[in-house]
């Protein structure tokens, strides 16, 4: 009985000092690898990608709305997998939508929001 308790409060003990970054990085689970090596991407990171990456905070939010909901038109009203992630600026914790690098919702996206709607013509000149 002992062990048991005193094993536990050892538990505790180690988890009350970790840091927040491993707590988050824990709550990720696979999710976490998977974006640590580009198989899955933030909206940001795609603009990043595009070279927009200067666009206003305001911006990049409404481009991942429109992006969400073209996620959701694509898969019968369901939502992208979220992560954890350090918010660039403020440095906060925040959950977010996170995409494969070439899920067509992050095309749409781009193309539906008219704060980025340039980049489309961009990308496709660049192709030619």
């Amino acid at each position: 009985m002992f062990r048991k308790l005193r094993s536990i409060c050892r538990t505790i003990a180690a988890a009350l000092r970790t840091t927040r970054a491993l707590g988050y990085a824990a709550l990720n689970g696979d999710i976490g690898t998977q974006l640590a090596d580009g198989r899955l991407i933030r909206t940001g990171d795609m603009l990043d990608r595009l070279g927009a990456g200067d666009l206003s905070d305001g911006q990049k939010s409404w481009y991942g709305r429109h992006v969400a909901k073209a996620y959701r038109a694509a898969h019968d009203g369901q939502d992208a997998p979220r992560a954890w992630v350090q918010h660039r600026t403020t440095g906060c914790w925040i959950r977010v939508y996170v995409y494969s690098p070439a899920d067509a919702a992050l095309y749409v996206g781009l193309r539906t929001y008219k704060g980025t709607r340039h980049l489309v013509a961009v990308e496709l000149s660049e192709v030619a």
